[in-house]
Parts: C-alpha cells; sequence; structure tokens
C-alpha cells in the first residue's frame, strides 16, 4: 500500500529525477547494483528509486550528481525542485517568492519563524504536530525548511527584519537544551549586517494597544519592487497582492515594529533568556 502511495503521491520532479537516473545509468553501462555501491547503496535501493517505490532523497540526488551527472548540474537543478515539491502545498506557491525577495518583514508571535529555526528546534517542533507525520516525511519537511537559510548568505543581499513576540523566547520547544542552542543561534542570527532582530515585549499591551493581535505576519518584496502578504494559519495559506491590503498589512507591521524593544535591548533580552553571562 505505502508503495503504491509513493508512486501516485510523486511528483514531477521527482518522476524526471528517477527516469534521469536510470536513463544515463544505462548509458553509463552500470547495472543497479553496481551504481549503488558506488553510491553507498544497496541494487535495491537505486530500483525503488528509479520505479519511484520510494522517493528520491536529498542525499541520493546529491550521490546521483557526483556519479552521473558528469558536470551537468543537471542533479542539482533537480534537487531544488524535488526540495519545493516536498513543502507543505501550502507554502509551495510562497516559498520561490522568500527565495528571491529582495527584503522580507516577518512577525513571528507564536513558535520562531521557519527561516530562524536550528535544526533541533525544527524537528521537535515538525514531529510533535497534529496529525502526527511519519519520521521520512519529518525528515523531508526539515530538510525543505534548511534549504530556506540559503537566503541569509545569497550573492544578491536580501535585508531581513523578523521581529518575535516575547513568548516565542520563552516558549520551550523540544527541551530546555533545545531552546537554549535555539536561543544562542537566535542571538548570533541578530548581529549578521543583513538582520535586524526585535522584541516584542510582553508588556506591549499595557498601554491599550497590541499590534501583533491578529497574528503571524510576512511581508516581501520582490526583484520588481512589489511587495506581498504571506499568511499562514491551521496549515492553510494566503499570499495577497492586493494593493490596498498590502499596505495595510506594511502599516501594520509599522506599528508593531514601533512596539517592540531596540535591537540592542532585544538581543540583551535573548541572550539573558539564553544564559550568557555579560
Amino acid at each position: 500500500m505505502k508503495q503504491a502511495e509513493n508512486k501516485e503521491t510523486a511528483g514531477p520532479a521527482a518522476r524526471m529525477a528517477a527516469a534521469l537516473a536510470k536513463k544515463m545509468r544505462l548509458r553509463a553501462g552500470l547495472t543497479q547494483e553496481k551504481l549503488g555501491a558506488r553510491m553507498g547503496y544497496t541494487g535495491a535501493a537505486i530500483s525503488a528509486m528509479e520505479r519511484l517505490i520510494h522517493p528520491v532523497s536529498d542525499e541520493m540526488l546529491v550521490k546521483l550528481e557526483e556519479e552521473l551527472g558528469d558536470g551537468t548540474g543537471v542533479f542539482e537543478e533537480l534537487r531544488e525542485l524535488v526540495r519545493l515539491e516536498r513543502l507543505p502545498a501550502q507554502f509551495r506557491g510562497y516559498a520561490p517568492i522568500e527565495q528571491k525577495a529582495l527584503a522580507l518583514w516577518l512577525y513571528a508571535g507564536h513558535v520562531m519563524h521557519g527561516l530562524f529555526q536550528t535544526e533541533p528546534y525544527m524537528r521537535a517542533l515538525i514531529a510533535g504536530g497534529y496529525p502526527e507525520p511519519a519520521p521520512e516525511r519529518v525528515e523531508e519537511l526539515v530538510i525543505g525548511r534548511m534549504a530556506r537559510k540559503a537566503l541569509f548568505d545569497r550573492k544578491v543581499v536580501c535585508e531581513i527584519e523578523l521581529i518575535l513576540d516575547e513568548s516565542v523566547l520563552r516558549r520551550p520547544i523540544g527541551s530546555e537544551e533545545i531552546m537554549r542552542e535555539q536561543l544562542l543561534y537566535l542571538a548570533e542570527c541578530a548581529r549578521r549586517r543583513n538582520v535586524n532582530l526585535q522584541v516584542l515585549p510582553l508588556t506591549a499591551g499595557l498601554a491599550g494597544e497590541y499590534a501583533g493581535a491578529r497574528g503571524d505576519l510576512n511581508v516581501v518584496e520582490t526583484p520588481e519592487h512589489d511587495r506581498a502578504t504571506f499568511l499562514e494559519i491551521q496549515g492553510e495559506s494566503l499570499l495577497i497582492t492586493d494593493r490596498a491590503k498590502v499596505s495595510t498589512h506594511v502599516q501594520r507591521y509599522a506599528k508593531i515594529r514601533a512596539q517592540a524593544l531596540d535591537p540592542r535591548e532585544s538581543l540583551g533580552l535573548i541572550e539573558r533568556l539564553a544564559g550568557v553571562q555579560t
């Protein structure tokens, strides 16, 4: 049943990778067993990949590029497309926009924003979701989310601003050690020249206003200098390009920023919660 399910759900990129791997293997005169031995897999694993019984893994695509790519980079390109196919359906339309963004203005009020999660934090968060995902699905989602971090070191710099509700910093995910590691990583990110990180304090609503009340917010500026908003809740998502609506979101984000601690105060709070001695 599982095998039939994999064949049915495999996307176009995964199907292309499997077909191309078989074609290039045969052209190289390699049996499945010989190719598998060179890649560190069994012949049965290569067969399962080619027949879509098991989905091609990220690691396997790296090995296929090394053994069959012949310097073309074709499996590396397919690797990016396969990663995109494995993202949650509601995120696929936004993911390419995020990766090409000139600027991002982000507000996270519940858990750490995906771009800033450590691998242990995201693994604990994803595995603890409902419905409970299968271990292989957890791995796929972790790989896809980790790949998003390439945005931080892109040649064309993306300016990233993140405002975190203080509750995000105080809500432990996975374990106390995982959370401490997450906070230390967050402090490291805050020191990047292309990152501005601020914390919206728990006391923000005492003055009678709480700009973060409507939940998470992602505003993106595209290479064409257009702006869009991405909203995600309860497994559903909405990509908004209507200028009037996006303008409202930008203004709301400005209100959130105005109520947040400044970057230096925010970094100090993060380090204190991580137990860093100053």
